[in-house]
């Protein structure tokens, strides 16, 4: 989904099938996370072997069954055929990765790289090397995370289970005895985390949490005041339940009521969009998952709007930088595309624009960028699920403050007009909250696009009231 061509080896016969289906939901899920355009996807291709799956990869992912010894052949395999450069990450959820590398041709390749599922949505990988990794490979396979939106996580040593799987075996072995002994459901289980603590998880830690329960003493107080209730029998954290067929059983069937019929599709949408929702919600607050799909946006920005003047363009008439593909879930009751998503693509073409002027992720990161201070929108005509659309924009007017733009939003294949914008975009200085001079060579970009376009017909929808604003 990030622009990457992947060859996939999988022995399952249903491999193609089942990976498509989670690629619709992660196409699903990716397009109701963010406004910014994802790249062109990669290829996906089938490879019949390991070895035919990595031959001229940069990076390996090995996401096979928690079985040493499967792991260790294929690693094997695959190794003695990849390029001595190619970085290798097992997604193992607790095998050491001193063991895995041991028959390896090039072991220091090897990392350990623990995703959660979805791995689309949740950002954090856990990554480890093992005693004969060298810090490069570990060090390239986190680039290779974050390139996709992740969170890497350095194990400091190496310890089986890792992190985070420690902490949630943990739970898993109390909430197995809860429903053994009856104490609880299956579903009540779950509503005891999801209805309380699951809910501040997202956004803070255990340490940081108890720190709070300690009030203005802080960690101290807690640790003073509940430290000794660790000693209490409260767990059974060491004591496992056996698993015998009475309680596989119980927790069978409460896991089944508690599913009401819905398939493993219906049940993977239904937990996407909630975690899109709590991750939008996270952004906007800059906390935990939702600053890292911040900075993650940044970085598809970059890739999204790459294009910026070169001397040679023509700009004798309006550019066309911005096209996209209707998705399904823009659509609405009447089978059309909504009213706010007609505006998305437009501002997207507005945004496109500004980067075409030079406004990257270090111009924005500087304090500086364009503000949109007010669009006059008309519709005419309809757009559907599945169309391609393209904007081509034209400036009427620019300054060192002020970008006068006019979009139209048209259907390629017929150059149908689908609907046209005037917008007018303000240049603001961010720290000081008030409008200020672009940067020199921006102002010089956009005044030479404006001048080009001088000669073209102005549009009869361009209304004055909006040309005619002051700063």
């Amino acid at each position: 989904m990030h622009g990457v061509d992947v060859r996939l080896h999988d022995p399952d016969p249903e491999a193609e099938r089942k990976v498509a289906e989670v690629l619709e939901n992660s196409r699903r899920a990716w397009r109701n996370l963010t406004m910014i355009p994802m790249p062109p996807e990669g290829r996906l291709t089938k490879a019949g072997t390991p070895e035919e799956a990595v031959e001229g990869a940069d990076f390996v992912q090995e996401s096979a069954p928690e079985q040493e010894d499967l792991k260790r052949e294929l690693l094997a395999r695959a190794s003695r055929v990849a390029d001595p450069s190619t970085v290798f990450a097992s997604s193992t959820s607790g095998l050491l990765p001193s063991r895995l590398q041991l028959d390896m041709a090039g072991p220091h390749r090897l990392v350990v790289g623990h995703p959660f599922n979805p791995v689309y949505l949740l950002p954090l990988v856990e990554v480890c090397g093992g005693k004969l990794t060298s810090p490069d490979a570990i060090d390239r396979a986190e680039a290779v995370y974050r390139s996709v939106g992740m969170s890497p996580l350095r194990v400091r040593k190496e310890i089986p289970g890792f992190i985070a799987d420690r902490l949630l075996e943990a739970l898993w072995r109390e909430a197995l005895w809860l429903v053994k002994d009856d104490i609880a459901t299956a579903s009540e289980v779950d509503d005891a985390i999801r209805l309380g603590p699951g809910l501040r998880w997202s956004i803070m830690g255990t340490f940081l949490i108890y720190r709070m329960a300690g009030g203005e003493a802080g960690m101290r107080h807690f640790m003073a005041q509940f430290g000794p209730t660790l000693q209490w029998p409260w767990s059974k954290l060491t004591d496992v339940p056996d698993l015998d067929e009475s309680l596989l059983d119980k927790i069978v069937a409460q896991s089944d009521e508690q599913a009401g019929g819905q398939s493993v599709r219906e049940l993977e949408r239904f937990r996407d969009d909630c975690l899109v929702a709590v991750l939008q919600s996270l952004r906007s607050h800059g906390a935990g998952a939702g600053a890292v799909l911040a900075e993650h946006e940044r970085a598809l920005f970059e890739v999204a709007h790459a294009r910026t003047m070169r001397d040679d363009d023509d700009l004798s008439r309006p550019l066309r930088l911005h096209a996209r593909r209707v998705p399904p879930e823009w659509v609405d009751y009447n089978g059309h595309v909504s009213e706010s998503r007609y505006l998305q693509v437009l501002a997207d073409a507005s945004d496109a624009f500004v980067r075409y002027l030079g406004v990257d992720a270090g111009y924005l990161a500087g304090g500086s960028s364009y503000f949109t201070a007010e669009t006059h929108l008309s519709f005419l005509n309809q757009t559907r699920a599945e169309d391609v659309v393209e904007v081509s924009t034209q400036v009427l007017e620019a300054d060192d403050k002020r970008l006068h733009l006019f979009h139209r939003l048209e259907r390629p294949k017929d150059r149908t007009l689908l609907a046209e914008s005037e917008t007018m975009l303000l240049h603001v200085d961010r720290e000081r909250g008030r409008v200020a001079p672009a940067r020199a060579e921006v102002a010089a970009r956009a005044r030479r696009v404006a001048e080009a376009h001088s000669h073209l017909a102005r549009p009869q929808r361009a209304g004055r009231r909006i040309g005619d604003r002051g700063t």
